[in-house]
């Protein structure tokens, strides 16, 4: 919620908080906050499943450019804090240039 032009909602129901950044979503966790789903590239993605037990296909997501962290401690904070910038950062770079502006301005 620290980022700039990031807002918390519940579109998928009360059991789902997701994040977006200027109306795009860049994460979704439960409230139990037991795992993330978080925005990359598909090759990353891959490397990253490969490498960590932790990291999965995202659920009812689009298994290329979403994985799902389980946030059992398997994976250190400072590594989930980068992934979590990487996928904010990767949809920002998505966004309009219009909107980028809006961001800007915030």
């Amino acid at each position: 919620m620290s980022k700039k032009g990031v807002s918390e909602e519940l579109p998928f129901g009360p059991d789902t908080l997701v994040y977006k950044v200027m109306g795009k979503m860049f994460a979704l966790t439960g409230f139990d906050f037991e795992r993330i789903s978080l925005k990359n590239f598909p090759e990353k993605n891959q490397e990253l499943r490969a490498e960590f037990d932790a990291v999965l296909p995202a659920y009812h997501m689009n298994k290329q450019h979403w994985n799902m962290v389980l946030t059992n401690g398997r994976v250190k904070d400072a590594l989930l804090r980068e992934w979590i910038d990487e996928s904010y950062d990767i949809v920002v770079s998505s966004l309009t240039k219009k909107t980028k502006e809006e961001l800007k301005n915030l």
